[in-house]
């Protein structure tokens, strides 16, 4: 009985484990059917009207830049994000397609990097808590001037235009 036990609880733990292991590709839209799409052309301006906040020259959360082709194909702290031609496979992909709440791209409620002035991450703004001073210190980022408006999630055919780049080889 103890054994029975014992097996059925790592049975579960290994189908929970499997279950949050891949992203759900299902809600994957299909690649775009336009040909030659390179970063140049197609591909750096979806990129610099949502990403370039956090991944940019400027800034570059987790070490990745995307706003080159070269730092692109570098990827960032956690290792490459396109593998060229096999878009279900590239994090960047899964992410800017957001198969899965966790890497999904831009997240979601945080506001991105142009919240409203004076809007801490969470929704508070400037007001002080009762016997706060006015020079109290705060955490690092929280004086963070805005650095345009929030990072929108990508169109449907926009992911799509990605996916095809990455499937053409990701030029």
């Amino acid at each position: 009985m103890k054994n029975s036990i014992i097996l059925s609880t790592i049975t579960i733990g290994f189908v929970a484990l499997s279950v949050h292991a891949a992203p759900d590709l299902s809600n994957l839209p299909p690649a775009a059917k336009k040909d030659g799409v390179t970063y140049a052309k197609d591909i750096r301006p979806i990129l610099e009207n949502s990403c370039f906040g956090c991944h940019g020259e400027k800034r570059s959360r987790a070490g990745l830049r995307l706003d080159s082709l070269e730092a692109a194909l570098k990827g960032g702290e956690d290792g490459k994000v396109i593998v060229p031609g096999k878009s279900e496979a590239s994090q960047l992909v899964l992410a800017v397609a957001r198969v899965d709440e966790k890497t999904a791209m831009p997240p979601k409620g945080r506001g991105g990097p142009g919240r409203p002035p004076g809007q801490r991450p969470g929704g508070g703004g400037d007001e002080k808590t009762p016997g706060q001073s006015g020079n109290q210190t705060k955490a690092p980022g929280q004086n963070r001037p805005p650095m345009g408006p929030p990072a929108k999630p990508l169109t449907t055919e926009q992911v799509a235009l990605i996916r095809a780049w990455v499937d053409q080889g990701a030029k």
